[in-house]
C-alpha cells in the first residue's frame, strides 16, 4: 500500500471536485439558454408593446411641447395632464412587460411631433386638438384594447386593463376640449 501525504490527497479531492462542478455548471448552461420566454411573446403582445408605448410617448411628448407653445390653458390644462397621467402609464408598460423584453423608453412617433413642433397659438391649438389629442388617443385606444381583447400574457393584459380608464378619460377630455374650440370632434 502506497502512502500519500495528506497534502496531495486534499489537492486531488478538490481539483477533483472542481473538475466535477465546472462539467455541471457548463452542462446547466447549454441546456437552459437565457431568459426562453423573452423571445416567444404572443404576436398580440409584441404588436401591443411597439404599438401601445409609441402611441403614449407620442402623447407625453406632444403635450410635453404644447405645455410650452400652446396659448390656451384650456389645451395647456388638458396637457399636463395628459404628460403626468402618460408618464405613469408608460412605467407601469415597462414594468408589467416579460423579463427579457426590450420596452422603448422613449419611442414617439417622429411625424406626429414634427406636425406641431414649429407652430404657435391658435395653429398649435387646433393642430395639437385635432391630430395629438383626438386622433392620439384613439390611436392608444385602438392599441390597449387590442391588449384585452387579445393579448396573451397576464401582466400585459393586467397593464393594459388598468390604463384603460385613463386613456378613455383623456379621449373624452379631448372630445369635449374640441367642441369647446368649435372644432369637429371625432366620434368614439
Amino acid at each position: 500500500m502506497i502512502r500519500l501525504p495528506l497534502a496531495i490527497l486534499s489537492s486531488a479531492r478538490m481539483a477533483g471536485l472542481l473538475l466535477a462542478a465546472s462539467a455541471t455548471t457548463a452542462t446547466a448552461q447549454t441546456a437552459t439558454p437565457a431568459a426562453p420566454e423573452a423571445g416567444r411573446l404572443h404576436a398580440a403582445d409584441q404588436t401591443f408593446i411597439a404599438e401601445g408605448t409609441q402611441a403614449v410617448a407620442t402623447q407625453r411628448d406632444a403635450a410635453r411641447i404644447a405645455t410650452s407653445r400652446s396659448t390656451d390653458r384650456d389645451v395647456k390644462a388638458f396637457a399636463e395632464r395628459v404628460s403626468a397621467d402618460n408618464a405613469r402609464i408608460s412605467d407601469s408598460l415597462r414594468a408589467a412587460s416579460p423579463r427579457g423584453v426590450d420596452v422603448p423608453k422613449n419611442d414617439p412617433d417622429s411625424a406626429v411631433l414634427a406636425s406641431i413642433n414649429n407652430l404657435r397659438g391658435a395653429e398649435f391649438d387646433r393642430t395639437y386638438i385635432e391630430q395629438v389629442a383626438l386622433a392620439g388617443e384613439q390611436k392608444a385606444l385602438s392599441a390597449f384594447q387590442a391588449e384585452i381583447a387579445s393579448g396573451r400574457d397576464p401582466q400585459l393584459k393586467d397593464a393594459a386593463r388598468k390604463a384603460l380608464p385613463t386613456i378613455q378619460e383623456h379621449y373624452a377630455m379631448a372630445q369635449e376640449l374640441a367642441k369647446r374650440k368649435h372644432l369637429p370632434a371625432a366620434a368614439q
